[in-house]
């Protein structure tokens, strides 16, 4: 069976079954800015959600043989934009993200790490699609045959490959740790959709990520608060909480002839 489960919108799981949405479970996360500015969403619920996920399946083929690979710059401080501009710039090498149709692959090609990155926010589980695998390049994706997520490996990977200045996003404290320590300061690790993190998590979040995004995340915010040294955003912001993961951010900065921001403004609700 083709099964995909990601988290989206509000942080509800989606479960897509051969082509089509099984399950779709009450989001955590009410109102997002974002979504407010970009699809006039007021209230996340579940049909608000099926909604979003079918829009997505429509318009670029999300876990579908229909998948879209290659997209444009979206947002203006999206974790894709801002990693898609890093390897233009040659401030990284290569990044190594999870997404539907592929499960872990190292990416050097900026506009595919912005088509599947860009798409997508917390991939569970998924099957493996020949188109993006094909795109991408077998040899890039951790697991062909059955689309492992693991972002360790993946790292692992990517330096086996040669490259030297590698970036990955995770979502797993857990993972981020481990990275840490088998790799250093070689990997500029990213946390993403981080709603829902706890007191503790949220502090080993900043103790072991370069760049951390705020997504619906009380706690984040709070240790935001004394240890991130950049800011990009006021609504849904993101951090930078060291100079590797500030030199990154500010590639996006220069690019965009903007600076870092350092208010916060009404944000998604609630915070969890």
């Amino acid at each position: 069976m083709d099964k995909h489960i990601i988290e989206m919108l509000g942080r509800s799981k989606v479960t897509i079954e051969n082509g089509r949405i099984v399950d779709v479970t009450d989001p955590i996360v009410k109102y997002c800015p974002l979504f407010k500015k970009y699809h006039n969403i007021d209230e996340i619920n579940r049909g608000i959600v099926k909604e979003n996920c079918e829009f997505r399946m429509r318009k670029f083929g999300m876990c579908s043989e229909n998948r879209s690979v290659r997209m444009k710059n979206f947002l203006s401080f999206g974790i894709s934009e801002m990693l898609s501009s890093a390897l233009k710039m040659r401030i990284i090498d290569a990044v190594v993200i999870a997404a539907d149709g592929c499960g872990t692959a190292v990416i050097e090609d900026p506009e595919i790490v912005q088509g599947m990155g860009g798409r997508i926010s917390g991939i569970i589980e998924t099957s493996p699609i020949a188109k993006v695998i094909n795109e991408i390049g077998s040899e890039r994706v951790l697991d062909a045959k059955n689309v492992t997520i693991d972002q360790f490996e993946g790292v692992k990977k990517a330096f086996s490959m040669c490259y030297d200045a590698v970036a990955v996003t995770i979502t797993s404290v857990k993972d981020a740790e481990r990275i840490r320590e088998c790799f250093g300061k070689d990997v500029i690790i990213i946390a993403v959709h981080t709603t829902g993190a706890s007191m503790e998590e949220a502090k080993r979040i900043f103790e072991f990520c370069d760049i951390i995004t705020s997504c619906a995340s009380r706690w984040i915010r709070e240790f935001a608060k004394e240890r991130a040294i950049l800011q990009v955003g006021t609504k849904v912001p993101v951090y930078a909480s060291t100079s590797n993961g500030a030199k990154l951010i500010k590639v996006k900065l220069d690019e965009l002839g903007r600076e870092p921001d350092s208010v916060l403004e009404d944000g998604p609700r609630p915070l969890v």
